[in-house]
């Protein structure tokens, strides 16, 4: 119940993030989309951490991860592209986020080869060792995730404007403007109301895995991540089909980029003060390679500044495909 509710609480979070767009700019919106999209998100894994779950909670970042840029974009472009040969977006903007993506998987990776290494040396304080490379990387991250908001909001704000050229379909004019309090008091409403449903849903995460034969870690990875991400994902697919394809990229890669390099430090920040320290080794190998698929999936399809259906098939297959392994493991 509380995962059906969380699904059209994230609709009307997408709404009033859309108003306050046409009020602030696409650009700004898409980062509102994306930050009030995941508050969601990282609500749901608070409450998972605070409960001890810190596996399931980096199989919720993990399945973050690969949903939004796999499942969220793959069907956008897919509907996006019906009835249309091709969607264009600018190559500046998807080359950027696929700079940040390398640098995710590198900070995302680093962290389970030195466990591996300092394993290796048989070392008796290796946890302790791998929590504070953890904080180190958790800062680093957050640091150069608000070097990236400078830079693509201020100093080379112009070089990532979204322009309707021909090459983006004309702004949305389906919806009336609605006044600022009445977008903010929605998005306020919402995001209150997803955080109750995420605390339910927390509770009864371990009672329901256990009931349908599923481990928790599995449910982290698909249903949490899907949940989560649905705001994500459902305006993706709306401004794909309005002919906005660079928007939906900023949206669903941008999102991915923010797990990686916001939420996931905080993560790890807010755990050394709960009593359930996490740190960002993803002992899984099938963990490691879903990343590495994910930087490499998407920017082979980004990578040209155009995006057909087929192209969507494959994001969503590449998806399916991790979904099954995780499924039997």
């Amino acid at each position: 119940m509380a995962t059906a509710a969380i699904i059209p609480l994230a609709e009307w979070i997408r709404r009033a993030t859309e108003q306050l767009a046409k009020r602030s700019g696409p650009a700004v919106g898409g980062l509102l989309t994306v930050s009030f999209g995941n508050t969601a998100e990282f609500v749901i894994m608070l409450f998972v951490l605070a409960s001890g779950h810190t596996d399931v909670v980096k199989g919720q970042i993990t399945g973050s991860i690969i949903s939004n840029s796999l499942l969220g974009l793959g069907l956008a472009i897919i509907v996006g592209s019906v009835g249309r040969a091709k969607q264009q977006f600018s190559r500046v903007r998807a080359g950027q986020l696929s700079s940040l993506l390398v640098l995710s998987m590198i900070a995302l990776l680093l962290p389970a080869l030195f466990d591996l290494s300092v394993s290796m040396t048989h070392a008796v304080n290796a946890p302790s060792l791998d929590e504070h490379l953890s904080l180190g990387v958790s800062c680093v991250l957050i640091v150069v995730y608000l070097a990236n908001l400078v830079y693509t909001l201020f100093t080379h704000r112009d070089a990532f404007a979204f322009a309707h050229d021909g090459h983006e379909g004309p702004p949305s004019s389906d919806m009336s403007l609605w006044p600022m309090w009445q977008a903010l008091a929605v998005l306020g409403a919402a995001t209150v109301a997803t955080a109750a449903e995420a605390h339910f849903m927390s509770v009864g995460l371990e009672a329901t895995a256990s009931a349908i034969g599923l481990s928790p870690f599995f449910l982290g990875v698909v249903l949490l991540a899907i949940v989560g991400n649905a705001a994500e994902c459902v305006a993706a697919v709306y401004f794909a089909r309005r002919g906005r394809m660079g928007l939906a990229i900023s949206i669903t890669v941008g999102s991915t980029i923010q797990v990686a390099l916001l939420v996931a430090p905080l993560l790890v920040l807010v755990s050394a003060f709960t009593g359930h320290p996490m740190d960002l080794v993803f002992s899984s190998p099938l963990e490691l390679v879903a990343i590495v698929a994910v930087v490499f999936g998407v920017t082979a399809v980004t990578q040209d500044g155009e995006t057909t259906w087929f192209e969507g098939v494959l994001l969503v297959s590449i998806y399916a495909l991790l979904g099954l392994a995780f499924y039997f493991v």
